[in-house]
């Protein structure tokens, strides 16, 4: 596919690099201001640990702030293109204009707590426990390192599965059979809720286009086909 060209102010329509998409994901998350893999409330980007029975693995300060997450990791947007095998991510950054129209897709990026984010790092999502073993006290997200998988709280295994497929289909990424039929497991299993439809039609506000998979979820028999 070919990139769109990109827009820099709050005021204009279309997809953003990521500098410009998180100058607007504030107003975008609004009165939803919840992070995604362990239910946290936040302020700014202060988490409330006790909103959500939070216990830092390691690190307090990661901890204490909320960050923008990439639920398909910038590694999977970026690592296949050529800009990523001559300088990496920073490279595709700042000259390679799909991969900028994908790193700043409001579509695929969620508010989490620092410390998740950092572990989650570039794992592919998994399931392996029922009544996961807490990671960080009460949060129901949980990371295996030697794995390297992550599991994330079941509320929103549907809203993260359909960001994936939409991500996929969009920028044209590839991925696992096994990883393909988890996600479309859960995007059947856990249907569209209230929180995906009114995110997705603030990110049309924004972008001017949302995910196909929350306006229109029969599609996701074509997909999952």
């Amino acid at each position: 596919m070919s990139p769109q060209p990109l827009v820099g102010g709050s005021k204009e329509v279309g997809y953003r690099n990521f500098t410009a998409a998180k100058r607007i994901l504030p107003r975008l998350y609004s009165g939803m201001e919840v992070d995604f893999y362990c239910g946290c409330r936040y302020q700014g980007k202060d988490v409330d640990w006790a909103s959500c029975g939070y216990q830092p693995r390691k690190s307090e300060s990661r901890a204490s702030r909320i960050e923008w997450e990439h639920v398909v990791p910038a590694w999977v947007l970026g690592h296949q293109r050529q800009c990523w095998q001559q300088g990496g991510r920073k490279n595709c950054a700042a000259n390679d204009p799909l991969f900028q129209m994908a790193e700043g897709d409001l579509n695929n990026l969620v508010p989490a707590v620092g410390e998740v984010n950092g572990d989650r790092a570039n794992f592919s999502y998994g399931a392996w426990e029922i009544h996961p073993r807490p990671v960080y006290g009460q949060c129901q997200s949980i990371v295996d390192f030697k794995l390297k998988r992550f599991q994330p709280r079941e509320e929103v295994r549907g809203a993260a599965a359909r960001i994936t497929l939409y991500m996929h289909q969009r920028y044209g990424l590839s991925m696992s059979r096994q990883d393909k039929q988890l996600m479309c497991a859960w995007a059947r299993q856990y249907p569209v809720d209230e929180w995906e439809r009114k995110r997705n039609k603030r990110i049309v506000q924004w972008q001017g286009e949302g995910n196909f998979l929350v306006s229109q979820p029969e599609e996701l028999s074509r997909v999952c086909a």
